[in-house]
């Protein structure tokens, strides 16, 4: 990497709003010219990240460089870099040509040179015959446009572009990414866009910037954040994913949904656990079942307008959505195959759950700020620092909190093929995450309950 290429550096980044940590340690650098989307979903940090560049909020700690030149305490209007917001914020009682004009009339910049600049960006924007137009009278994607004309007029060496396509249909959104696409390419600046929509990203983008809970999950290139996903959340959200529990047998061979297959992968150890990801495209379906690996039943078949997409129920009971040009009949027997470059497998980010806490009495822990029964103890004292880990599968989830040890809501899910695989934000603001069969929604509020038995009791923990 030529270190000449980078034109924003941020390091160490932390922002906490009371104690909800938004940005937690952020590291990343930006390329001169590049287009970079920070992508994620509501609430990841993204937004904050975009506005500490922007200079619109303070970080607690940690920097941002341009040029190598620190912006700590420089106010927005002193960086050469600009912002379009989701609401455009265009000014109701002035022509289009006065709001894109602003901010250069306010800089006292010679009348010519305004209209020159004006009329430059208004043909790069295509909105050249709207120059006298009142901007009420615009469509959404037009007032997006004089938006961008807007921050392109100050020639900024970086765009930032918070959301602006969320308000506009779909068919609008999709012209508008191809816009923007060629404008940038046009400009040669530097783009950093904010999206929680993944197909927006992909199009876009140079490189995205995967986020969640405050922390980078994976930086790539659209094809390497799809096709190799480093962690279960990114290899969900970023389209459509069959993820899989699986053990690492050896070095290219993964066993999963009850089979072994040849993968790629190396460096994972020796029956190891590992999550597999499978794309819905790089199933093979065949209507017959010589040559396959293993046979399913097709429980339902849609056609989503370019592709069939299917649900297959395998021969050793996982679920499996494959898509397909060619049609399956609900009912039929079916041969399947995955092809070792098809196969991603992953590390896990945690094989069960581990709590600090400490010991009550000779039959309580005080976990997750609540107190629950355990077996006996020996050897611990009262008050004694322990570490106490859980499987995922022995955590009870109960429809009403109060029913519960302790109380949390459902943050978010993901399906494994047989089982769902949930993560439960505690009131004690501690994450549990829960292996079960039954259906719960994001955000539903539920009561934990922890048997006696699935406590492993472990002395000590790091405070």
């Amino acid at each position: 990497m030529n270190h000449n290429d980078i034109i924003i550096n941020i390091e160490h980044l932390c922002k906490a709003f009371g104690d909800k940590v938004v940005l937690d340690d952020i590291n990343l650098y930006i390329k001169n010219g590049e287009f970079v989307t920070l992508l994620g979903p509501s609430g990841c940090g993204k937004t904050t990240l975009l506005r500490i560049i922007g200079g619109f909020t303070n970080p607690d700690s940690g920097r941002v460089t341009l040029d190598g030149k620190d912006l700590s305490g420089m106010p927005p209007y002193e960086r050469p870099l600009n912002t379009v917001f989701q609401r455009y914020a265009l000014f109701p009682h002035l022509d289009v040509y006065d709001n894109i004009a602003f901010g250069l009339k306010l800089s006292k910049v010679p009348r010519n040179e305004i209209d020159a600049r004006v009329r430059k960006v208004l043909k790069m924007v295509s909105m050249s015959d709207y120059e006298d137009r009142n901007v009420d009278s615009l469509s959404g994607g037009q007032q997006q446009r004089v938006a961008i004309a807007r921050a392109l007029v100050n020639q900024p060496r970086v765009l930032l572009l918070d959301e602006p396509l969320s308000a506009l249909d779909h068919k609008m959104r999709q012209d508008m990414q191809i816009e923007l696409k060629e404008m940038h390419q046009k400009l040669g600046i530097t783009f950093i866009y904010v999206t929680h929509d993944q197909e927006e990203a992909l199009t876009l983008s140079d490189t995205v910037v995967v986020m969640n809970e405050g922390k980078i999950q994976q930086i790539g290139t659209p094809a390497d954040i799809y096709n190799e996903p480093v962690n279960a959340f990114v290899a969900d959200f970023i389209g459509e994913s069959n993820i899989f529990n699986g053990t690492m047998i050896e070095d290219r061979k993964v066993s999963f949904i009850g089979h072994e297959f040849e993968c790629v992968d190396e460096g994972f150890g020796q029956d190891n656990p590992v999550d597999v990801v499978i794309r819905p495209e790089d199933v093979y379906i065949m209507a017959h079942t010589e040559g396959a690996q293993f046979t399913g039943v097709v429980r339902t078949c849609t056609f989503k307008g370019v592709h069939y997409e299917m649900f297959v129920d395998t021969d050793c009971g996982f679920e499996l959505m494959i898509q397909d040009y060619n049609a399956f009949e609900p009912g039929s027997t079916v041969g399947l195959l995955i092809r070792p470059n098809d196969i991603q497998v992953m590390r896990k980010e945690r094989t069960c759950n581990t709590l600090a806490g400490e010991v009550v009495d000779e039959t309580h822990i005080s976990v997750l700020d609540g107190t629950f029964e355990c077996a006996p103890l020996e050897g611990f004292a009262s008050g004694d620092k322990i570490t106490a880990e859980v499987a995922f599968d022995q955590v009870d989830l109960l429809d009403h909190q109060e029913e519960g040890v302790v109380a949390g809501s459902v943050h978010f899910i993901l399906y494994k093929g047989d089982h769902y695989h949930l993560q439960v934000l505690t009131e004690s603001g501690e994450y549990l995450y829960v292996d079960t069969q039954d259906i719960w929604d994001k955000e539903d509020l539920v009561g934990v309950n922890i048997p006696p038995a699935a406590f492993k009791i472990l002395r000590g923990h790091d405070d």
